[in-house]
């Protein structure tokens, strides 16, 4: 018995000296660096056990010890964009990363929007998206990390997640929005780009937000639900805290260059709370990953019916996101409201989505002049001569697509009743008149929940919609 005892405690003691290093699965084989940065490894190890890393791109060797629970995190120095490279583990067995990209890495987050991959969903397709998926290559350094859905009421440290190399199977399962962000990145910029891709269909913006921030709004949200073992009550998605700590908290140690969101069509209910929640989430994340305030781009919800198409409900969440603009640091909001579709949620035309943010981070993170990337943002609001007349702020004019009128335009006088005028441009002003409305005190621009787009700027990037007034 002694003996059969003794050999026991003897192989545990051989199996876990012989322990190899583990990973999150956000570090992989095919995974993307962020160049030029001290990005952040990590894993676990047999506690208290010395690590050493070797990069083969400067065959430096890093020393890390893993504390009692064996967890253990190391700052490495990357080089300029380039690869295939290695990264060698050793914790007395030694374990090798493969097929690494140095390059610039995106987090991309948000609902269905964000969610919809190439290939489309059941019924609707992403328009352009077969030509891309066939003619894919693996040559093209483009790399898609991609989470699974899991929830969870306290913080995780890892969620099962696959890196893809850009092939047509890669590129069919990968966001579409991200992938058109990162496709054009890379013509542009000519490195290598990884996306690391964590979002839910239907997800609320609250349920990426961490607790600590969720505490800021516990007069709005009930969180009792995570000190025990009660369901929320709500959808798993729209549950605060749910998606942060399965999702996104696994992911704070990747080095990213920025992030990406599309997300909103699920708080549309109630869009003066997103005013507040969404620069919180967006001050939340930024806390999270510890990389400063790193560049934040935004997609705009499009505009569809939500059932009555002529109702204001997702006007007033567009006119939210496009206030969150001068209320979150370093941001910028792609436009869409050229892509819309009337009795589908998903636009099809996702190439428009990931481009205009490409263009914001092009001008605003990699500082290329002359990109232009911003919409004409409403000014100001005058009468003359019983016209309302509107000033823009925009750097490259205003523009209609085949006639000089600019439609869904509707002016109202003081009863506050909103009338269809004959507008359109001279220079950056437009111009609107209706004779039921004779003394004009306020204008609107495609302010309803669906709409169609025909002001834009002479870079055909469309003009959000918006209103003068405050009713």
């Amino acid at each position: 018995m002694k003996c059969r005892w003794l050999m026991g405690v003897l192989l545990c003691c051989s199996l876990s000296l012989s322990a190899k290093v583990t990973f999150p699965t956000v570090l992989a084989d095919n995974m993307v660096l962020q160049q030029n940065e001290k990005v952040n490894l990590w894993g676990k190890a047999t506690p208290n056990k010395v690590v050493k890393i070797t990069p083969s791109w400067s065959n430096v060797e890093y020393k890390v010890t893993a504390d009692q629970a064996g967890k253990w995190l190391v700052k490495v120095q990357t080089p300029a964009a380039g690869g295939p490279y290695e990264i060698k583990f050793n914790d007395g067995e030694t374990v090798t990363l493969k097929n690494i990209l140095i390059g610039e890495v995106w987090f991309c987050s948000g609902q269905s929007n964000m969610e919809m991959p190439m290939r489309g969903f059941g019924g609707q397709p992403v328009e352009g998206a077969l030509d891309y998926v066939i003619k894919a290559k693996k040559s093209t350094p483009i790399r898609m990390y991609t989470t699974v859905n899991k929830i969870s009421k306290t913080p995780m440290d890892d969620v099962p997640g696959t890196w893809k190399e850009h092939d047509p199977e890669g590129v069919s399962s990968c966001s579409a929005t991200a992938y058109f962000f990162a496709r054009y990145l890379q013509e542009v910029l000519e490195v290598p780009i990884g996306l690391v891709i964590s979002n839910w269909g239907g997800s609320s913006v609250e349920a990426w937000m961490s607790r600590e921030a969720m505490n800021e709004f516990k007069d709005e949200f009930d969180l009792s639900y995570l000190d025990n073992d009660k369901a929320s009550g709500k959808n798993d998605n729209q549950t605060p805290c749910y998606l942060y700590n399965a999702k996104l908290h696994p992911l704070i140690n990747y080095t990213i260059k920025g992030a990406i969101w599309y997300q909103g069509e699920s708080n549309a209910g109630n869009p003066e709370q997103y005013t507040r929640l969404f620069p919180a989430f967006v001050k939340d994340i930024r806390k999270s990953f510890k990389q400063g305030d790193f560049p934040f781009y935004y997609v705009q919800i499009a505009p569809y019916a939500y059932g009555k198409e002529n109702e204001v409900g997702s006007a007033l969440l567009r006119e939210s996101q496009l206030k969150c603009m001068d209320l979150i640091p370093n941001s910028g909001m792609a436009v869409t409201m050229d892509t819309g579709q009337i009795y589908i949620i998903h636009p099809r035309k996702k190439k428009e989505a990931g481009e205009r943010l490409a263009y914001w981070a092009l001008a605003k993170t990699y500082n290329i002049p002359g990109v232009p990337c911003e919409s004409p943002v409403y000014d100001s609001f005058a009468v003359e001569d019983g016209k309302a007349v509107v000033s823009f702020k925009t750097k490259h004019g205003l523009c209609t697509h085949s006639t000089w009128q600019v439609g869904n335009v509707e002016i109202a006088g003081e009863d506050k009743v909103f009338h269809e005028a004959t507008a359109y441009i001279r220079g950056n002003k437009l111009y609107a008149e209706c004779k039921e409305v004779p003394n004009p005190v306020a204008l609107r621009y495609g302010f309803k929940n669906y709409t169609e787009a025909t002001l834009f700027n002479d870079y055909d990037i469309p003009v959000s919609s918006f209103r003068t007034d405050n009713w």
